[in-house]
């Protein structure tokens, strides 16, 4: 196979010396540019370890550039020119992938790209980020904007659907476009970011409205945004008396974890309470390097949750799914969503059936810690909103007992407590004095005193 270096031999050397120069000397305020530009700090020998994905397709990147996230960010790989120099793709595939990029174009991190299984056909991490010609032959399935973000956005860039929620767009940039995307309408429009002035506006929306109590950061991804340009906008809504969170929604922990360094995270910490969702959809992607940048967040005083897409061929498995629930746990990253896929144009060939996603659940409970269970949840068209869907088991149900089915298909009875208001309450109620000691005869138990009681941790419930 041919390596990384091949694809940089057609740049003149204006252009290397150019982009060498900005690999060393990359700015703090500096955003990240729209394009991509791939250049290289050419290393004499390569490292021994080939079975490492970075080793396979870029040996010739310095350790620098690579942790560097801005170096990651300007060499994203967006052309087909690019990917067939790193990876094996028929002439086949090329046509195919060209033909769906002119409508859906790519782009792909250098570290993401690493994670691909070259010798895989259906690699997890390679059906995510590279196009396939169904993203095209079943565009007729689908919305261009099926949670109608459109309809419900009060001033440009700001979605207000839930009374005490609202959804701040800040750019479509992304470090990678996910072929799932729910935002994919977005791409052909070019990259852009918000405007002060339009930025201005939906801080103004907040200020008028007291009901909104929770923003959230979205995009595109928000952390394309420099660190300085983010902080001035979470310093500004964190002035803003009745928000009480701000959530970034955001797959450079993902995608791009180098992006979550030092300078992010010390200014993340100084305006709490922040949460932080994330999107691993596979237990391959929880790298290292993920887990790191994880952990990075969390030592802030930053929570991360994870919002998984149930996509098909990728994890649509109780195993995957359970793998990645592990990993995420291990990684402190608590499994918060699994979205049904949504009704997108271009997305229909990774969406399962309904059905998919509650036998996943219905698989994971009981069989693994209720804390690695995550809610699956499908996000009605039209702007209807998050409906969570759930296993089946409550056989039958009246106002005395309920019939339920447990993880092993076993049935039970349970006691239906009879609904009372506050006069009933009081007539059936007994005196207080004596009531445990009766109640512990009746049903001839030890009474324990008091510390004997909290030696071991028993608790008396009448």
């Amino acid at each position: 196979m041919k390596t990384s270096s091949v694809a940089f031999k057609s740049q003149d050397s204006h252009t290397l010396e150019k982009n060498t120069s900005l690999n060393c000397q990359s700015t703090d305020t500096e955003e990240p540019p729209g394009k991509s530009l791939i250049t290289s700090n050419i290393e004499e020998e390569p490292p021994s370890c080939t079975t490492n994905g970075r080793y396979r397709f870029f040996w010739d990147v310095s350790d620098a550039s690579w942790k560097d996230w801005k170096w990651q960010f300007r060499n994203r790989i967006t052309s087909l020119e690019q990917l067939i120099q790193l990876l094996p793709l028929s002439v086949e595939e090329q046509a195919q992938i060209q033909t769906a990029a002119k409508r859906y174009p790519l782009s792909i991190t250098p570290y993401y790209l690493s994670l691909i299984n070259p010798s895989d056909p259906n690699d997890p991490i390679k059906k995510q980020s590279v196009p396939c010609i169904q993203e095209i032959t079943m565009s007729s399935f689908g919305m261009e904007d099926p949670l109608a973000e459109k309809e419900d956005s009060v001033v440009p860039g700001l979605v207000h659907r839930y009374p005490d929620r609202a959804l701040m767009v800040l750019t479509d940039i992304c470090p990678m476009l996910c072929r799932h995307c729910t935002r994919k309408r977005e791409w052909r429009h070019g990259a852009w970011t918000r405007t002060d002035d339009q930025i201005e506006a939906m801080l103004d929306y907040l200020r008028q409205h007291t009901a909104i109590r929770d923003v959230i950061l979205s995009g595109g991804d928000p952390l394309t945004l420099s660190t300085s340009h983010l902080e001035t906008i979470i310093a500004k809504i964190r002035e803003i008396k009745h928000i009480e969170i701000i959530r970034i929604g955001s797959r450079f922990p993902v995608v791009l974890p180098q992006r979550i360094d030092d300078e992010l995270c010390n200014m993340l910490s100084k305006y709490g309470p922040i949460w932080f969702n994330t999107h691993f959809n596979h237990p391959r992607e929880v790298t290292p390097e993920a887990a790191a940048a994880c952990d990075k967040l969390i030592r802030a005083g930053v929570p991360v949750n994870n919002q998984t897409v149930l996509l098909r061929g990728i994890n649509d498995s109780v195993e995957i799914q359970t793998k990645l629930a592990h990993a995420l746990l291990k990684a402190k990253v608590r499994p918060y969503y699994l979205f049904q896929c949504d009704e997108v144009q271009g997305t229909e060939h990774l969406r399962t059936s309904v059905d998919v996603g509650i036998k996943i659940i219905e698989g994971m409970r009981g069989h693994t810690s209720g804390l690695a269970i995550p809610n699956f949840v499908v996000d009605l068209v039209e702007g209807g909103g998050k409906v969570p869907l759930n296993p089946n088991y409550v056989l039958s149900m009246n106002d005395s007992e309920l019939l339920l089915q447990n993880y092993e298909g076993k049935v039970y009875r349970y006691r239906n407590p009879k609904t009372r208001n506050r006069k009933e309450e009081a007539v059936a109620a007994p005196p207080v004095s004596g009531v445990v000691e009766s109640l512990l005869e009746d049903a001839a138990l030890p009474v324990k005193t008091k510390g004997e009681a909290h030696a071991d941790r028993v608790i008396v419930r009448p």
